[in-house]
């Protein structure tokens, strides 16, 4: 018992240490453009970030390529927007629980208006969430200088308060709405599902969602639930599917493989940034943290993507 700290420095360590060198050794990809993949529901995996689509996208936000779930995310978010035509001038976006991303400062870039929007500021503080600075206490936490002017932004983005378990009924006419790594802190999976098919009020007919979310990739059956931080599994997000294919929108197909390359079998463990014990980060020089998987309550967990095209009537 008394080198388990020990052994977890070990894990830690040597995952950080292989994901750093995997990344020096990408290759240099200059004048990279984008292009369509035929992008589905899926896993984060190393072959997404090792791609020339997620490199394109972390170019454009002006990010190098690491391998971390937060980056794939990011890239994807932004490949399903582009592949199904709706990041364009003029276009029209929503986003929930988008505490402090650069998604919108990006989406003003290319002359795209965005809405985000999270919790007020006494519920954020209820959660935790204003405290580990994942909470969009003003605008200013969405404007990014090195994406977009400040004119532009002003002009493109705004803010407003939404409980994404109950999406305000006048919030609609969007071409598309995203959230990135946020309905998994609704309080029940039962909830976080419901979010995904209510978010679609939002969109015009036609129009794209496209979410990112927690997935809890070994197990079949035992997972968390009503709880802060909730862990889907394969079934939830497959009786999403059928239930979106019911109400007639259109769900791209779905793939569970999280990948075999080393860092798809790396799972991470705490202590994680702002955890309130840093033994660990102190005893590790790098003091840093750079993973697709990751253990949460003892759940292997990975980010799961999920794009929705709205039915035409």
């Amino acid at each position: 018992m008394k080198n388990l700290e020990l052994m977890a420095l070990n894990i830690k360590y040597f995952g950080f240490e292989l994901a750093r060198r995997l990344a020096a050794d990408l290759p240099v990809r200059e004048n990279i453009g984008y292009r369509p993949v035929g992008l589905g529901w899926k896993p984060s995996t190393q072959a997404d970030l090792e791609s020339d689509w997620c490199a394109y996208w972390c170019a454009q936000l002006g990010i190098g390529v690491i391998f971390h779930r937060k980056l794939w995310e990011f890239a994807y978010l932004l490949q399903g927007l582009a592949e199904n035509g709706v990041l364009e001038p003029g276009r029209r976006g929503v986003g929930f629980g988008c505490g402090e991303e650069p998604l919108a400062s990006y989406m003003a870039s290319r002359g795209v208006h965005a809405t985000v929007t999270d919790l007020s500021i006494e519920d954020a503080s209820a959660e935790g969430w204003k405290q580990t600075g994942q909470h969009l206490t003003a605008l200013e936490s969405a404007y990014k200088a090195h994406l977009v002017t400040r004119e532009v932004f002003d002009a493109l983005v705004s803010h407003r308060v939404v409980d994404m378990n109950a999406i305000p009924p006048d919030l609609t006419d969007f071409d598309f709405c995203w959230s990135v790594c946020a309905l998994e802190h609704l309080g029940s999976i039962g909830k976080a599902m419901d979010f995904v098919v209510n978010a679609m009020a939002t969109l015009k007919p036609g129009g794209v969602a496209v979410h990112t979310t927690e997935f809890n990739f070994l197990s079949d059956d035992e997972t968390i639930d009503n709880w802060p931080t909730v862990l889907p599994l394969r079934r939830h997000f497959a009786a999403l599917a059928e239930r979106l294919r019911g109400l007639g929108h259109e769900v791209n197909s779905l793939d569970f493989n999280v990948g075999d390359k080393p860092l798809d079998r790396f799972i991470d463990i705490p202590p994680y940034p702002g955890d309130p014990s840093q033994k660990l980060e102190r005893m590790n020089a790098h003091g840093d943290s750079a993973h697709l998987k990751l253990s949460i309550d003892g759940f292997a967990s990975t980010c799961f993507g999920m794009i929705i095209r709205k039915s035409l009537s």
